[in-house]
């Protein structure tokens, strides 16, 4: 297999709201929430769904690199649930390998609402549901041995149980590539973070308010001296001003492409991780990854979710 992710098994619930429902919920704008299943059905009781998919960062980017022929699998945790069916029918179409079985567990499928502004923005709340309680059996430690790159995302990260299977992935890959996901997640788990993209990481993909945030930067340049120093690969997605990547002493750009007719920027990041993957597998240059990964993010935001047909 070439790239193995590890993530979030969430199935999206997308929903347009105006901005006077983000603001009467207390939600920030273009962030992610983690709420309890109560107040995840209060919110989703008064909305009207328009596509249920599914989900997750890291299972997005499998997708998008299936797509393009590679081989690829996932592990993520669902309860033999319909939401948790519906999931794995989803991987299974897209021919991305399924790497766990599914049992009956007291805590359902996880679920995320994605809410949509009529400014494309997207608003994440999230409840975990099982898929938050990943642990070190669920890891399947052959799998991660057989595979080129392994790809976790930032937002499976956190104390206890998920933490240890984490670490049981990384201790048996070959070469590990991670998203750092969301802001709120950098800055909950800074110190980890920063010791994992010093330490552990071969590959980290990031926005710009997210590195900035993990090292403290105060300007962008910041951010270039503290890749130069890791000696790692970083790749960092900059929305209007583009893509960078900086890998040891090397710094490519690659701008963003213009006149895009924008409807929803869910799946950005991920689709953008997918094809700069996609490109690395296939030994393209740091150049042509980041093109890639700039056409694939640019095509997921003119479409509805976070998956191309």
């Amino acid at each position: 297999m070439k790239i193995l992710g590890i993530g979030n098994a969430i199935v999206d619930v997308i929903c347009k709201v105006d901005d006077k429902f983000i603001y009467q919920n207390n939600l920030t704008k273009s962030t992610m929430k983690l709420v309890d299943e109560n107040e995840f059905k209060k919110l989703l009781s008064t909305l009207k769904i328009e596509e249920t998919i599914s989900g997750g960062s890291v299972a997005n980017s499998m997708v998008c690199l299936s797509q393009l022929g590679s081989k690829v699998g996932f592990i993520g945790k669902v309860n033999d649930d319909d939401l948790g069916i519906k999931y794995e029918e989803g991987l299974k179409k897209e021919n991305v390998q399924y790497l766990y079985t599914k049992k009956k567990e007291a805590i359902p499928t996880g679920t995320c609402l994605i809410l949509i502004t009529p400014d494309s923005e997207r608003t994440m709340v999230t409840f975990l549901g099982t898929a938050g309680r990943i642990n070190e059996n669920d890891i399947n430690k052959n799998a991660v041995k057989n595979s080129e790159i392994l790809f976790l995302e930032g937002y499976l990260w956190d104390e206890g149980e998920p933490k240890k299977a984490f670490e049981k992935a990384i201790n048996n890959s070959n070469k590990v590539a991670m998203s750092l996901s969301d802001l709120f997640c950098v800055e909950r788990h800074k110190s980890h973070f920063l010791e994992l993209v010093k330490n552990k990481l071969d590959i980290t993909f990031a926005n710009e308010q997210e590195i900035m945030s993990l090292i403290n930067g105060k300007r962008f340049d910041d951010v270039i001296n503290f890749a130069k120093k890791v000696n790692k690969l970083i790749v960092i997605t900059r929305g209007e001003k583009g893509a960078i990547a900086i890998n040891k002493n090397e710094v490519v750009e690659c701008s963003a492409k213009k006149n895009l007719q924008i409807k929803d920027l869910t799946g950005a990041g991920d689709l953008f991780a997918g094809g700069f993957l996609h490109g690395l597998i296939n030994n393209r240059s740091t150049r042509e990854s980041l093109e890639k990964g700039t056409e694939m993010s640019s095509k997921v935001i003119q479409i509805i979710g976070a998956r191309l047909n």
